[in-house]
Order: C-alpha cells, then sequence, then structure tokens
C-alpha cells in the first residue's frame, strides 16, 4: 500500500528530500488540481522521516485518532515531479502509539423549563473533563453535572452554576494524594456558601427582581445537587430537595435523599437549634421555606444548613442512566417511573412526542438525541402531571458498551 501523505512522487523519478517552504504561493499552488501519478512501496527519506517525528512529538493535545481519519486532504501538493510536503499529515497507527485518548465523557441531554411558575428560578450545569486525577501518569478526567433550583430568585442558582465546578476544582487540586471526595465536596458546598453570603452584604447589583425586593439578598437560596462521574465511581452531593437516581440493570437507586424539614433527622436537627418547623402548606422551616437544607438562605440559619449529604458510589457494567432533576419532577414523578422513561428513551431509535401533548414546546439539550429525548419525555410528563414547579433534568447515559462501539 503506498503511503501517500509521505512518498507520493512523480511516475520514473527519484524521491528527493527538497521540501517546499510553507509560504503563500505554496499554499496557493495547493489549491490547484495537478494531476499525479502513485509509485507503491516507496521508502520514506530518513529526512522525512525525522521531520515527521518531530512534529508527531507535538500532537499530545490534539484530538483522538478519528479527527485525522481524512488528514490527506489537508497535504500540501507542490507539482507532478516534487515531492508531496506534509509536515501536518499524521499516520493514524504513529498517532495512536503517541497519544492516549482519554475516556470520553458520557452522553447526557439536559432540558429546563419554567413551567407553570411566573419565573424561572432553575439552573443547569454540564462541565466535561472540568478536572482531572492527580498522581496517575495518565490522568485520567471527571465530569460534572449539576442541577440548581433557586427560592426567593434565581441569582443564587446562578451563582452555583458559575461557580460551584470551579471551586470543587479547586478543592480537588488541593488534595495532595488521593482525592477524599467527601471532605472535598463539603468543603466546596461551604466555600460556595460564604461566598453567596458575601454578595448579599455588598453593593454587588443583581439583574433580578430581588434586587427591588430585598437589598440584601438574605432572603434568596437555592438547592444543589451534583454528579462527579469518574471512570470508576459516582460522587454524588445534595444540598436540599433536588434528587439523583441511577438506574442500575433496572432498578432504581436513589443516590440522595431529599432535605425535607419534617425529615425525622432533619426535623430533630431543626428542633436542637432552637428553630420550628409549621405546617403550612406542608412542612417549612419557621413556616416559610419548604426544604431544610440549601445555599444561601441566610436569613434562616443556622436552622436551614448548606452542608451537603455525599454518597460515593462505585460504577457497574450494569449502570444504565443517571437522573438529576428538580423537585418540579420529583414532586410527580416517582423514581421508577423516570427509570423506565429513560431506559425506554435509550433503547429506541426515535422517540415521537405525540400531538398537542402537554408541553409540546418543550426543547432539549445535550450531547446525546436519545438524552436529550429523555430529559424532554421526563419534562412533559411532569408538566402532564400538573407540577406547579420550574422542573429541570439532565440524564447521563451510563452504559459502557456504548462506548465501545
Amino acid at each position: 500500500m503506498a503511503e501517500i501523505c509521505c512518498g507520493v512522487v512523480g511516475a520514473g523519478e527519484t524521491p528527493t528530500t527538497n521540501i517546499e517552504p510553507n509560504s503563500r504561493t505554496s499554499r496557493r499552488r495547493s489549491l490547484d488540481f495537478l494531476p499525479l501519478k502513485y509509485i507503491a512501496n516507496v521508502a520514506i527519506p530518513p529526512e522525512n522521516i525525522s521531520r515527521k517525528r518531530q512534529k508527531l512529538d507535538l500532537l499530545v493535545s490534539l484530538p483522538p485518532p478519528r479527527e485525522f481519519e481524512n488528514t490527506i486532504d489537508r497535504c500540501e501538493e507542490s507539482n507532478e515531479n516534487e515531492v508531496v510536503a506534509v509536515p501536518n499529515c499524521v499516520n493514524v497507527s504513529d498517532l495512536e502509539n503517541e497519544v492516549t485518548v482519554a475516556e470520553e465523557c458520557p452522553k447526557y441531554g439536559i432540558t429546563s423549563v419554567c413551567g407553570r411558575r411566573r419565573d424561572m428560578e432553575d439552573a443547569v450545569s454540564v462541565h466535561p473533563s472540568f478536572c482531572k486525577e492527580k498522581n496517575e501518569q495518565n490522568q485520567k478526567p471527571f465530569h460534572f453535572f449539576g442541577v440548581y433550583d433557586g427560592h426567593g430568585c434565581s441569582h443564587v442558582a446562578t451563582m452555583c452554576k458559575q461557580r460551584l465546578h470551579e471551586i470543587i476544582d479547586d478543592e480537588v487540586n488541593k488534595e495532595k494524594e488521593k482525592v477524599d471526595w467527601k471532605s472535598t465536596m463539603e468543603k466546596s458546598f461551604i466555600r460556595m456558601d460564604e461566598e453567596v453570603l458575601k454578595s448579599s452584604k455588598t453593593t454587588q447589583s443583581f439583574t433580578c427582581k430581588c434586587e427591588l425586593q430585598t437589598p440584601h439578598c438574605d432572603a434568596v437560596g437555592s438547592t444543589a445537587v451534583v454528579a462527579v462521574v469518574t471512570p470508576e465511581k459516582i460522587i454524588v452531593s445534595n444540598c436540599g430537595d433536588s434528587r439523583a437516581v441511577l438506574c442500575r440493570n433496572g432498578v432504581a437507586i436513589p443516590l440522595s435523599s431529599d432535605h425535607k424539614p419534617d425529615r425525622p433527622d432533619e426535623l430533630d436537627r431543626i428542633n436542637s437549634a432552637g428553630g420550628r418547623v409549621i405546617y403550612w402548606d406542608g412542612a417549612r422551616v419557621l413556616g416559610v421555606l419548604a426544604m431544610s437544607r440549601a445555599i444561601g438562605d441566610n436569613y434562616l440559619k443556622p436552622y436551614v444548613i448548606s452542608e451537603p449529604e455525599i454518597t460515593v458510589t462505585e460504577r457497574s457494567d450494569e449502570d444504565e442512566c443517571l437522573i438529576l432533576a428538580s423537585d418540579g419532577l420529583w414532586d410527580v414523578v416517582q423514581n421508577e417511573t423516570a427509570c423506565r422513561v429513560v431506559q425506554m428513551c435509550l433503547k429506541a431509535e426515535k422517540t415521537v412526542s405525540p400531538p398537542g401533548s402537554p408541553g409540546s414546546d418543550v426543547v432539549g439539550d445535550g450531547s446525546d438525541k436519545a438524552c436529550s429525548d429523555a430529559s424532554i419525555l421526563l419534562t412533559k410528563l411532569a408538566l402532564a402531571r400538573h407540577s406547579s414547579d420550574n422542573v429541570s433534568v439532565v440524564v447521563v447515559d451510563l452504559r459502557r458498551h456504548q462506548r465501545q462501539r
């Protein structure tokens, strides 16, 4: 087989090592269609091998090898009787030997809608490869998924969307050895809460309704459920009543527990701190907030705290998907039902929404159509069941065999 990029010569000619400089004239000439004849089994001159290897050494940060399948299209041709100059052409087999391809981010889909609320106070955050494992020769990437359900206003949820993954990245980098995820996530949530508190005491202006209602924005907060997905683990941190559910071999496994004021341990903690849970359209802290943990809500401390609960789950080949969502979904859809909906979408080639169904204007986003369809269908199901809240859903495909195809 001929080495097209590196061993092409004119018929009857001897391979030469003269390579035309990468000048404007050369680049213009490469646009011309010139007839070439190919001679198979032509050895590559030693000088070209050396030059090619030098270029290859610079490719550590380039995309995976499949991006280079059409590199021949980028080769520069001089003329019929000269060696083709290919400083940017790469042999795929050489690239595979030189570059270690990191595990890809799991496929995901996102949907976030205002629903029947007047204002949109939810926020969703997805950051593939937001940080990497330490003390490893081949550093493995970690992937971040988060759902934030604001209350009082949207700016605390927006701050969490902008900053929490950066804070977690910083805390991971502080670890000298293996990451202690429980300590790392607790410190990250505390730092996020401190940033919210600091911002509420400054003259910082928020482009939101609470700027006119409460000058210092003390009565604003947000839930936070985030998942860090590594090649071996799923780390979920939850503060509030948003939820993370893992579907494993058809079984729905909750990876977080809602922080409701009437949860027995939360009720005891609030009473011990001197607070009260008053039942006013459901259990509420001091008759105001329908959750016992949140980021922000400075006027309700120490009864409402920002300390998260963390679960660390070993990944399995039987894992199918991970669902993160605000209570706009979980108030009306059970864990098992949500998992079945996602399973159906992941297995189906095409998802069709019934015409005129509730939420017919719902659109999704993400890296995969099946996951996006699943998030859309869950959102439509919540709206059809008369969810009165904002609805935000993130669906993550955890099937390992999908990446091996």
